[in-house]
């Protein structure tokens, strides 16, 4: 996510402890939120999708999801 993105973010978030924020700006800041966290979770899951585990017998293994180890 872009600079100017975070920061319209983070002055909506100012504006709404204010108490002064418009329907439209509502609702800018629900779709600007939405694209943050959709973002953070891609980045999230590859950098879990990158990690491996060491067993104390030297052995490696990737991080698996829960649902594919049953």
């Amino acid at each position: 996510m872009d600079r100017r993105k975070i920061e319209r973010i983070n002055a909506l978030a100012r504006k709404q402890r204010a108490g002064e924020l418009t329907p439209e700006e509502r609702a800018e800041q629900a779709q600007l939120r939405q694209e943050y966290l959709a973002e953070w979770r891609r980045g999230t899951t590859a950098m879990l999708e990158s990690v491996v585990v060491q067993r104390p017998d030297g052995s490696r293994e990737k991080l698996h999801k829960k649902d594919e180890q049953n």
